[in-house]
């Protein structure tokens, strides 16, 4: 099986339908939303349509903090009023229809399938949505995770795509990878990657990012994607969110 592992869409529809045609493309035949698909975009509708359609055939999808928070978003009042994060997860939650709202308030914080474990930031307390940023934190997760059989988790989060490793009687280690070059993630090794934005990089390179995970091969394609980010800026401003969630996107940042 070849799991497209897509995190963080952030209701940018440009970035993620280019994914998906890039998934296609590389004959992905699972995807696994892992989290955070509106915030700080300008298409949530949009975006959440999409995913509900891909879950009703069959797609993995799960709830990140961006997604909570746009159910938890106080009344929308004036941008100059409220801090900005606020103020977008407001304009957000009053963005979806009764439908998306109960999509998302029954979304899993977590989903295990086989020996691979998923979840949108950390395996360890997953609704204190916990940055895996580091090896410290990258262990604490995999400790988290890998009981009865697990031995690779995927998440986002971070915004970056990163990849750690454990062997036995070792500490977890780093892993650089390289877009596009295969990385051989092999039992009985523990391995944890985070998968990248599709929505919103932040290395600062705007292409979106994603993973290809082969389960039978067990190799990893860490990949990035050109999309028409003036496009995903230009709905941003439409909708009359503040135009730092437009501009970061060219800067990847």
């Amino acid at each position: 099986m070849r799991i497209a592992l897509l995190s963080d869409l952030h209701a940018n529809r440009h970035a993620l339908e280019a994914c998906l045609l890039d998934a296609r493309g590389r004959s992905a035949d699972q995807y696994a939303f892992l989290g955070d698909l509106v915030g700080y975009g300008g298409e949530p509708g949009a975006v959440l349509d999409r995913v509900m359609d891909l879950q009703a055939r069959g797609a993995w999808v799960l709830r990140g903090n961006h997604d909570e928070a746009a159910l938890a978003s106080p009344a929308l009042g004036p941008p100059g009023r409220t801090v900005t994060g606020d103020h977008g997860a407001a304009w957000t939650g009053a963005q979806l229809s009764p439908a998306q709202r109960e999509f998302l308030a029954g979304l899993p914080l977590v989903l295990r399938h086989d020996f691979i474990f998923l979840v949108h930031a950390s395996a360890n307390d997953p609704g204190q949505w916990h940055y895996v940023d580091d090896g410290r934190a990258a262990q604490a997760s995999l400790d988290a995770a890998c009981v009865n059989g697990v031995t690779h988790v995927f998440g986002g989060h971070v915004h970056e795509q990163r990849l750690y490793f454990q062997g036995a009687g070792r500490g977890v280690m780093p892993f650089a990878p390289t877009p596009g070059v295969a990385i051989a993630v092999r039992q009985p090794r523990r391995w944890l990657a985070a998968v990248g934005a599709v929505g919103q990089p932040r290395d600062g390179t705007p292409s979106a990012m994603y993973a290809l995970f082969d389960t039978t091969a067990l190799q990893l394609v860490f990949l990035r994607v050109p999309y028409d980010v003036a496009g995903a800026a230009r709905a941003i401003r439409q909708a009359g969110l503040p135009a730092f969630y437009a501009d970061r996107l060219a800067q990847g940042q």
